[in-house]
């Protein structure tokens, strides 16, 4: 239920502020229609200016709750009972079994997010109806400190909808007023409130009452509770102990303690907030508020409670109740049909086919390429044959080329490209006979220095160049060769091994693997921090020293040793002979370690692959940093059900626990059972059978005692503190919520109820001292 109401467009009149000139709603939100504001000037002509009680127009509050429509069929002398709790308001007819409206005790002042206007909600929040505000800066305000009004303003707002909802017109209430208030209320809050309905609303007269005494005698009337017993009222904030003599509070034995349902919902909001922090948005207050009424339980025994919940089993598992979020199962792929798997093979089968194509015609093009260039360097050694010697190098001067030599070997390069392009089989004896007739290809190699001509010279050390860089080549090109060999046989080998017994295999690769990668690791982090470590594979705090490894800690040493020696002020290092000797051991390689490390990240890496390849579930380790230790990658899997789930499992009975045990969220003070006994304490010693008589008739009301268990369990705290045998009867009222309000319109209804209210003159004249010793009779 939301209630919407202008700040800035009330009217004051008489005094007071009446009337509203802006609704934020269309006619289509109370016909459940979406919301959409209302224009300035449509709202005016909606409401003919503005509507104040002394007109006919109807009030622009977007509520749940119709405006009665009834208020003038009652007398003036008819009194309106109003029952202001913390947590709701209610307020009707003295007389009538129930209040004519409910609403939430809270005001929210936000903002439009178009116009910038301030408005102010009253009662529950309406999410469709906020989503035209800024609510970011104005929370849910409470006219109430704990249970005592200390914000009229607010308070203001609230008497404001509540006498509007009524159907009063204009701005004169003129009723009495019953209004109920806290046990021992400060006189302060009594004497603003009573300023509060004289000055703004022009009541006649006030009384004030407790609303657990108006529970206790109404509940006494229909012979649920006696004349002398205690009223135990766990509130919303508060929870009282009140004993009743003769139908008479006695508020000498009264006892308070600053725990109550909020207290409750509030713990078991934390606790499941902890408990499902990604579905903390669900979690709002008003939905917390239903699963503790609907699922939370009084323990009778908290310890033997809490410790089945920890051993487990099938009863725990009773007790558990389940909330199931919104939920959409991923979606199941149904394996392909026939048909489909047909066409998609057709489709691929076309694809291979067009790359084939592509591919034989790029080969083709490839080929001629090549076809044509083996024919021009052809035709160039045929016309070089022609030519004499000395005009050689003239002639190649516009080819490009230097020497017959190069051509011949661009020659041997071509050809070997054109096979591998028409795909021929290597010739193992012509690369065998093109490498044995090298030599002839270098002649100037062999022939002394002082035979040869300057050109001579040049030519001879670039054909030992030439011939040096494909001897080199040559070699590679076999090592290659015979390591592709060796793999390829172990490769072989292993998966022979494989096939045999591949459980055995793939436990063995594993354990390889792990070996591998610690070793790596170790190696890695000696060279980061010289082999010292804090135990938990990470850079310790250590100094430079430590740092270094072992061949840059020789290094040191050594230049140590030498600066020593030289002594102080001296400067020929470098002078000697010996110095030199220095040199070499310096630039040698102390870190012996080193020359396997390659070779074990290489084997890593291929361990690695091998696995991914037999093991789906393999997940490599990624490569940890000095700062960062190594963490297996996280998977990701689709959220399921039970994902979607707010499991209520032992909070069920731990959350209410807190009216009996406020210290579990830091409150240190006495929980209902114990308040009983505080509250006998302090009852007058002269009739010994009084506390029997008050433990006979115990009645409990308020919210709170609707949780299960709560009956018993106060019995058996009381019985602790009792002596035994004492006689203790518990009841719970007959409407643990709506008694006090039903209590208040008895008793405003009796012909004796104007001689307990109170009117301006007399409020005026004999002022708040006299206020504060104003106590109604409830034994009317």
């Amino acid at each position: 239920m939301a209630q919407l109401v202008s700040r800035k467009s009330r009217v004051r009149v008489a005094g007071r502020k009446t009337g509203y000139i802006q609704t934020l709603q269309s006619s289509s939100a109370t016909s459940g229609g979406e919301a959409t504001p209302w224009s300035p000037s449509s709202l005016l002509r909606r409401l003919n200016l503005f509507g104040g009680r002394g007109t006919d127009t109807e009030m622009p509050f977007i509520s749940r709750i119709n405006r009665q429509s009834d208020y003038n069929i009652f007398s003036p002398s008819t009194p309106i009972v109003i029952d202001n709790g913390a947590s709701y308001f209610r307020i009707g007819w003295a007389g009538e079994t129930d209040p004519r409206v409910i609403f939430r005790n809270i005001v929210q002042r936000p903002r439009h997010k178009v116009t910038g206007e301030t408005v102010t909600i009253v009662g529950d929040h309406d999410p469709g109806l906020l989503k035209y505000f800024d609510c970011t800066r104005s929370g849910p305000r409470s006219a109430f400190d704990s249970n005592v009004v200390y914000q009229f303003e607010i308070m203001e707002y609230i008497l404001d909808f509540g006498f509007d909802r009524m159907g009063a017109i204009g701005s004169q209430i003129d009723h009495p007023v019953l209004i109920t208030e806290c046990v021992c209320n400060p006189v302060h809050s009594r004497s603003k409130m009573a300023e509060l309905l004289f000055e703004s609303y022009g009541v006649p007269s006030i009384a004030f009452g407790v609303d657990a005494a108006f529970s206790y005698k109404y509940n006494q009337q229909h012979r649920i509770c006696d004349k002398d017993g205690l009223a135990i009222s766990p509130g919303f904030t508060t929870s009282h102990v009140i004993p009743f003599v003769n139908g008479e509070p006695v508020y000498q034995g009264c006892c308070r303690t600053n725990v109550g349902g909020f207290h409750v919902t509030d713990y078991l909001k934390q606790l499941l907030s902890l408990k499902h922090p990604h579905h903390m948005a669900r979690l709002t207050w008003e939905k917390v508020e239903d699963l503790k009424m609907e699922h939370c339980y009084i323990a009778p025994d908290y310890t033997e409670e809490a410790r089945l919940f920890q051993k487990g089993g099938k009863e725990p598992e009773d007790k558990t109740r389940y909330w199931q979020l919104p939920w959409v199962p991923p979606p199941t792929e149904e394996p392909p049909s026939e048909e489909e798997l047909a066409r998609k093979a057709a489709i691929k089968e076309r694809q291979g086919q067009r790359l084939r194509e592509m591919a034989e015609a790029k080969r083709s093009s490839r080929i001629n390429e090549l076809e044509n260039e083996l024919n021009n360097l052809e035709f160039l050694l045929q016309q070089l044959e022609q030519v004499e010697e000395k005009a050689i190098p003239s002639f190649l001067s516009d080819t490009g080329y230097v020497s017959k030599q190069e051509i011949e070997s661009a020659v041997l390069k071509v050809n070997a490209s054109l096979r591998k392009a028409k795909g021929e089989p290597k010739q193992a004896e012509n690369d065998e006979k093109a490498d044995a007739s090298t030599n002839g290809k270098y002649p100037l190699i062999n022939v002394p220095d002082n035979l040869l001509t300057p050109e001579q010279l040049k030519e001879k050390k670039r054909q030992i160049f030439l011939k040096t860089t494909t001897e080199g080549r040559q070699r590679a090109k076999q090592k290659r060769f015979e390591e592709e060999l060796e793999r390829e046989k172990k490769n072989q080998q292993e998966e022979e091994r494989r096939l045999e017994n591949p459980e055995l295999y793939l436990e063995q690769m594993r354990v390889k693997y792990k070996e591998l990668y610690e070793k790596v690791e170790q190696r890695k982090r000696l060279k980061t921090n010289g082999g010292h470590t804090n135990g938990n594979n990470l850079s310790a705090g250590v100094g430079r020293g430590e740092r270094l490894n072992a061949a840059q800690r020789e290094r040191m040493r050594l230049l140590t040793t030498a600066a020593f020696d030289r002594g102080k002020g001296e400067d020929t290092f470098g002078a000697r002979d010996e110095d030199w000797q220095l040199y070499k051991l310096m630039s040698k390689d102390h870190d012996d370690d080193d020359d396997g490390a390659d070779g074990d990240e290489t084997e890593l890496v291929r361990i690695s692959s091998r696995l991914q390849e037999i093991d789906p579930t393999f997940v490599p380790k990624r490569e940890s940093t000095p700062s960062q230790p190594s963490a297996e990658v996280p998977r990701i899997r689709p959220l399921t059900k039970e994902d979607c789930q707010i499991v209520i499992g032992v909070e069920r009975f731990r959350c209410p626990e807190v009216l009996f045990r406020p210290n579990l969220i830091g409150i240190d003070q006495v929980g209902l059972d114990e308040m009983v006994g505080v509250s006998l304490r302090r009852m007058p010693s002269e009739d010994a059978c009084l506390v029997d008589r008050l433990t006979s008739s115990i009645l409990m009301t308020g919210g709170s005692c609707l949780l299960p268990g709560m009956g018993e369990r106060l019995e058996a705290g009381i019985r602790m503190i009792r002596p035994c045998g004492s006689p203790i009867k518990i009841v719970r009222a007959l409407d643990p919520i709506l008694d006090a309000w039903r209590g208040a319109s008895v008793y405003a209804s009796s012909l004796l109820f104007p001689q307990q209210t109170f009117s301006k003159v007399d409020y005026y004249e004999k002022g708040e001292y006299w206020l504060r010793g104003y106590q109604p009779r409830y034994s009317l």
